[in-house]
């Protein structure tokens, strides 16, 4: 008898408004799974139904009831209404891409779990924030069929510090959007310079939520130190929603005034290109990612990246980044010899968008189908 891929169902209703770096992997990998002719459905909130038939045309969307909005309401739709969707569908295998999963669910179940910085670096979360999703990591680690991993690193940090088991995780790494993420036209990087006020004035870029574990304050603390003695300093722009890291307003508070520091907030996607490409360099001094998604973005527009060696961005980066500590100084230090170095940059610029060309979303879509194959298989043997 012919092998016949399962059929899963993908709740995106976790998937927030503003499309950062959850809801960028979980358009993609719906969009690529469709393209592949995976046998897909795809639970979403109203606001994103039309978004969900445009990506997935061949694939079945169901959109939610309206009181998925808010957290809470979402948790409870997940626990009830969710495994009757499930039921009513008939599908092989659900797929929560976002921690947290149906506990009362008769189809096999994977799981997406993005990094283990909940247990690593509490600190770095809210504490309600830390303790909900450490609390679903092991509940999932415990009931899922599988648990999908985006780097070999959150994968080794899960067995260190969550008791998983290995054989349960299955590492998917996410690709990159090229018809978004591009080396840009001169177009682009004159519309961003416009909408910022930019004029011509170089500039570092951000890219990332405002949060403690993005590491803001002390790339603005860097960044500070690295234009002492510039006669024309460049702009720092930081681009992305507000977070919760009231460090960030101190550290802006004792930024001497000739240095320009922006905070341009949400870019809309058709900027990011222009922005990303469009920088002297992008620094991405984060405390620890479960992939880096952010950095194989900007690799992919032709920028010349400065991050750290924290957990899984090596496994991104490889040698088409440049590395830093994650001290101001380390930061200060770093941006000075990439600014300081054109032909560094250049080179880092041609060796990213070839690297970038490793990680595509249709690779990413075949591993979670094996996934969905292998969690089908366990589920009918009673695991």
């Amino acid at each position: 008898m012919p092998f016949v891929e399962p059929s899963v169902l993908i709740d995106a209703t976790a998937v927030p408004a503003d499309r950062g770096g959850v809801g960028r992997y979980v358009d993609s990998l719906v969009a690529a799974l469709d393209a592949d002719g995976a046998r897909l459905s795809v639970v979403c909130q109203p606001r994103d139904a039309d978004l969900y038939t445009a990506l997935a045309p061949s694939s079945r969307v169901v959109v939610a009831a309206e009181s998925v909005a808010t957290r809470t309401a979402r948790l409870t739709w997940e626990q009830t209404t969710l495994p009757r969707i499930v039921a009513r569908l008939g599908v092989d295998v659900l797929h929560s891409p976002h921690y947290t999963m149906p506990v009362a669910n008769r189809s096999a179940t994977v799981v997406t779990l993005h990094d283990a910085t909940f247990f690593t670096d509490p600190i770095l979360h809210s504490s309600v924030k830390a303790r909900f999703f450490r609390a679903w990591t092991r509940a999932s680690l415990r009931r899922a069929a599988l648990c999908v991993v985006p780097s070999e690193a959150t994968a080794t940090e899960l067995t260190r510090v969550a008791g998983a088991d290995r054989r349960s995780l299955h590492i998917a790494q996410h690709g990159v959007d090229n018809d978004r993420f591009h080396p840009p036209a001169p177009e682009e990087t004159a519309a961003v310079r416009r909408s910022l006020g930019l004029g011509d004035t170089p500039y570092v870029a951000f890219l990332g939520a405002l949060e403690p574990r993005k590491n803001v304050p002390a790339l603005i603390r860097g960044f500070a130190q690295a234009c002492v003695g510039r006669p024309n300093p460049p702009a720092l722009v930081l681009a992305g929603q507000p977070g919760w890291d009231g460090q960030v307003e101190r550290a802006l508070d004792v930024v001497p005034h000739r240095i320009r520091v922006i905070r341009a907030g949400y870019l809309p996607f058709e900027q990011l290109a222009g922005f990303l490409g469009g920088a002297e360099l992008v620094a991405y001094p984060s405390l620890g990612e479960g992939f880096g998604l952010p950095v194989l973005e900007a690799m992919a527009c032709g920028a010349s990246v400065l991050t750290t060696r924290r957990l899984s961005l090596p496994e991104v980066g490889g040698e088409a980044v440049a590395y830093c500590g994650v001290g101001a100084g380390d930061i200060a230090a770093g941006l000075s010899e990439l600014l300081d170095d054109p032909a560094r940059r250049a080179a880092l610029s041609t060796d990213a968008q070839l690297r970038a060309k490793d990680f595509s979303w249709s690779t990413s879509a075949a591993k979670h189908q094996l996934a969905y194959s292998r969690a089908n298989l366990m589920h009918r043997r009673g695991r």
